[in-house]
């Protein structure tokens, strides 16, 4: 692992970050989840961010989207500034968070929950329905109350949703958990197709061999402060 410095990360970022903390520090139940955290991310990049259990993560995601206020320290996403209510609530248009509940209602079916939560975000018809096609959810799965699906089936369709959304920032915390084969290398292509769009992609991943193939870079977060860059 080699040593963060900021000279070292502002080389890794061509032209303006797309995403930037700045000694963020944010509280989870009084605990400092993030005591110091700085990151830069710029569009394009698929950026995977490893660290041990409780080191944060989910944390920092959440901070990016615009879930978690800051307490101290600096933060913008696409210009928003995330210190601030009404920088938080712009940001989050634009962004596209799958955590690890996925949000989906299990008295829907799959075809319901995809619409109301795309439309819900303003999605375009098209693209919704282009989406469910993509996810592999446009045949019987459709039709299925989400209390009967695998987790790696309510994973495809939290992923449609996300996808119909076209974020400019997609967050991603362990996006592969509970999927086949197929669709882990469904959602690889997925992030690599974005990345070539134009957008920003953060994946939180304890899956270190499967997915290194399709990263721009690593960083690593832990006792809430980003430290070291894996190579």
């Amino acid at each position: 692992m080699v040593a963060m410095s900021d000279s070292a990360d502002d080389q890794l970022i061509a032209g303006p970050p797309v995403v930037e903390l700045d000694e963020a520090v944010a509280l989870v139940g009084g605990f400092p989840a993030l005591a110091g955290a700085s990151l830069k991310l710029a569009g394009t990049e698929i950026v995977g961010l490893r660290g041990p259990n409780g080191a944060g993560k989910s944390t920092l995601l959440r901070v990016c989207a615009g879930l978690i206020p800051l307490r101290r320290g600096r933060g913008h996403v696409l210009g928003h500034d995330l210190a601030t209510r009404t920088g938080r609530q712009s940001a989050r248009r634009s962004i596209g968070l799958l955590g690890h509940n996925t949000s989906l209602y299990d008295d829907l079916t799959v075809q319901e929950n995809v619409w109301f939560w795309s439309r819900a975000n303003r999605a375009a018809s098209d693209d919704v329905k282009a989406a469910m096609g993509h996810m592999g959810l446009s045949g019987r799965l459709a039709t299925v109350p989400v209390s009967g699906l695998s987790e790696g089936q309510r994973r495809r369709t939290a992923m449609a949703i996300l996808l119909a959304r076209r974020p400019k920032v997609w967050l991603l915390d362990e996006p592969h958990a509970g999927l086949d084969r197929s669709g882990r290398d469904l959602l690889d292509q997925l992030l690599i197709d974005a990345a070539k769009a134009g957008a920003t992609v953060l994946v939180a991943t304890h899956d270190r061999g499967r997915i290194d193939d399709v990263l721009t870079r690593t960083v690593w977060l832990e006792s809430g402060t980003i430290s070291e860059l894996i190579p």
